[in-house]
């Protein structure tokens, strides 16, 4: 057998004779061949018996592989059944957007936006989620009404519909593409530190300066009378030597403690003072307002219940935060000198779980900073199980106790009756 070279020149292509290497390849190969054909030849004329046994083995695995399919399926629908009843009791599901009455202004705010240049090399995130709150989907009908607005125009003169979403737990709430509600006109406001106790310009009692709808009273005047809280009776009432003028600075009872005497415990057991605080459910913005007077800056938490305590704190020339306190307090570890809290954070109820509370005191501290202070304001004890449970809590913490004292006080928005309150000055401590 002889072998084509083709040599270019003359044109021409020759046979070349077989060399002893070349025919044992073709010999190999031949071989391979043969093989091949003679074990398929076997593997089609094999006996009957082994065939039966093969397809009794491949049915025998069919069935096995037929019944962990089950199992598997079982186990898959058990997950989900247990993770609908988690959402159930924990009352959280996602919003159903596919609902014929959802706004369309919602499924756009909801919509997952992809980040245009791709994932984020420092965050490793791919797209931008909206925020909103979990409880939503309890009242989704009063969220659609809140999201149904013409866009680019004025919403809805609807902020008492946003508060009574944000009290269920619907919180955050979404952003909206239109422009709020402005009041009629303007009134003068009295500048910083005048309007520490006199908000508005002379001739001014500020009523048109206050959205007024969804609120029984309609101007100040009808507010200074009105026992709103136990932290707010009477506290739109700025008048000189009245009562809401006196609080921090004058003692009623026992359990009241003078401003200068908690920044001078300040001063002496923390380096750097008091500079920065928070108030908790602060009412008409007194306590800010004390603390400004001292150089002290406070931010105070609070919502519109039954008066406008967010614009008036405002007129005051103070910052309001106004915010649930089942929001996870929106600011870095470790950053307030002080926390002023009084009968606000009692967010257990009669009866309730001290749960609650704890995820509360636990944000609270977290908060603060390692020798700040947390003062506990008068809150009100209602029996003797309730204030040892508030006392094991406070203690779980390991706060310093630097004033701690127990005393009755007339319940004014109650039944009247003088009821044990716990006022104290606690010091955080500086953990491993």
């Amino acid at each position: 057998m002889g072998s084509v070279s083709l040599k270019i020149g003359d044109g021409t292509a020759r046979f070349k004779k077989a060399t002893l290497c070349s025919s044992a390849v073709n010999i190999v190969m031949i071989f391979s061949v043969i093989t091949t054909n003679l074990f398929a030849l076997y593997a089609f004329t094999s006996s009957p018996k082994h065939t039966q046994i093969l397809h009794h083995n491949n049915k025998n695995i069919s069935i096995i592989s037929e019944q962990v399919s089950i199992i598997l399926r079982e186990i898959n629908l058990s997950q989900k059944k247990l993770a609908q009843m988690e959402k159930e009791l924990l009352g959280y599901e996602s919003i159903d957007l596919s609902r014929p009455n959802i706004a369309n202004e919602l499924k756009m705010f909801l919509q997952h936006h992809q980040l245009p240049l791709g994932k984020d090399s420092r965050t490793g995130i791919t797209e931008m989620v909206p925020s909103v709150g979990h409880l939503c989907e309890k009242s989704s009908d009063l969220l659609s009404q809140y999201m149904s607005y013409k866009i680019n125009g004025p919403c809805n003169d609807d902020w008492s519909l946003a508060q009574k979403l944000i009290v269920k737990g619907c919180e955050p709430l979404p952003r909206r593409r239109c422009f709020s509600k402005t009041v009629p006109k303007v009134e003068l406001i009295n500048p910083f530190p005048n309007s520490l106790w006199n908000p508005f310009g002379f001739g001014s009692n500020g009523n048109k300066s206050v959205n007024w709808s969804g609120l029984n009273c309609k101007s100040f005047e009808c507010l200074k009378g009105k026992k709103l809280s136990r932290e707010c009776i009477g506290c739109f009432d700025l008048v000189k030597n009245g009562n809401e003028n006196q609080r921090f600075v004058k003692v009623k009872s026992k359990t009241d403690f003078l401003v200068d005497d908690v920044l001078d415990l300040g001063r002496s057991s923390s380096n750097g003072g008091v500079r920065i605080g928070f108030d908790i459910g602060g009412g008409s913005g007194t306590f800010a307002a004390r603390m400004a007077e001292r150089n002290v800056t406070v931010i105070t938490n609070t919502l519109n219940v039954d008066a406008p305590f967010t614009e008036f704190i405002a007129a005051r020339g103070l910052f309001p935060l106004y915010l649930s306190l089942d929001h996870r307090f929106p600011f870095y570890d470790n950053v307030f000198d002080l926390i002023h809290a009084s009968s606000a954070i009692d967010v257990v109820g009669v009866g309730g779980k001290t749960e609650k509370l704890e995820f509360l005191m636990f944000d609270i501290d977290r908060v603060l900073r390692a020798g700040g202070l947390f003062w506990i304001d008068n809150l009100y004890c209602a029996n003797e199980e309730k204030k040892q449970a508030l006392t094991r809590l406070i203690e779980k913490f390991g706060y310093k106790k630097l004033k701690w004292v127990v005393g009755e006080k007339v319940d004014s928005v109650g039944s009247g009756k003088s009821q044990v309150v716990l006022s104290a000055v606690l010091q955080k401590p500086v953990r491993a």
